[in-house]
């Protein structure tokens, strides 16, 4: 039978197609392998090509790792540059196993941000306003800075907060900037602008934990005084 080329396949059947479409997860193990080596050989396509060499391992990614490079090619289709590619993908997936994930910093309260925006802010001459994303463990996602050069309904976009938040899967919000005059009293402004956000949170079903003020030394916490 003349092989069908991954060209002439139907537009979601073909791997790199598939994995922008629907996502990495409903490939299989020989379809995201096939990415990776780009090409088969005159009988096989490239996912034919890997599903023959997943299949001699037993269909397992482990024993495939532990495979040489002479092993590997060995197979019609399989050089140098691609058996080193395939043992490369390999090598970091143990890499990865190995590696503990990343220690999230807990944020749950005023002081814990202050104590994590205040290094950044301290020394500003000029108002920065910041958002930092939470999962439903208050635990740290992202630190994103929204405005500077001044913190006003105009500088201060609602819907890059919220976008911000849903494209990091956050659950919790806090809202901080800081005031370079020292003084943490908030402004008409400041309370003007934690409604809004408040708001667009409370659409979103976020969790808006704090907006707090930032000076050197002190803070104002909109939650700890009750506004919020």
């Amino acid at each position: 039978m003349e092989k069908l080329n991954i060209n002439k396949w139907a537009m979601e059947d073909r791997p790199r197609e598939k994995f922008i479409m629907q996502g990495a997860e409903k490939l299989s193990d020989a379809e995201l392998l096939a990415i990776l080596i780009g090409s088969g050989n005159t009988q096989d396509t490239a996912v034919g090509l890997m599903q023959k060499i997943l299949s001699d391992c037993g269909n397992n990614l482990n024993t495939l790792g532990k495979l040489s490079l002479h092993e590997l090619m060995e197979y019609n289709g399989i050089g140098e540059a691609k058996a080193v590619t395939i043992l490369a993908a390999c090598e970091l997936g143990r890499r990865r196993i190995a590696t503990q994930a990343m220690q999230r910093d807990r944020i749950s309260s005023a002081a814990d941000i202050y104590s994590h925006l205040h290094p950044r802010m301290q020394d500003l001459d000029k108002e920065q306003a910041w958002v930092m994303l939470l999962n439903q463990n208050f635990k740290l996602i992202k630190t994103v800075c929204i405005s500077s050069g001044g913190i006003s309904e105009t500088a201060v976009d609602v819907r890059q907060i919220i976008k911000n938040a849903v494209l990091c899967n956050a659950t919790v919000l806090a809202l901080a900037h800081n005031h370079p005059s020292n003084n943490p009293t908030p402004s008409s402004d400041d309370d003007r602008i934690t409604q809004r956000v408040k708001k667009a949170c409370e659409i979103m079903r976020i969790h808006m934990l704090d907006h707090v003020i930032v000076t050197d030394g002190q803070y104002y916490s909109y939650h700890e005084q009750g506004r919020l």
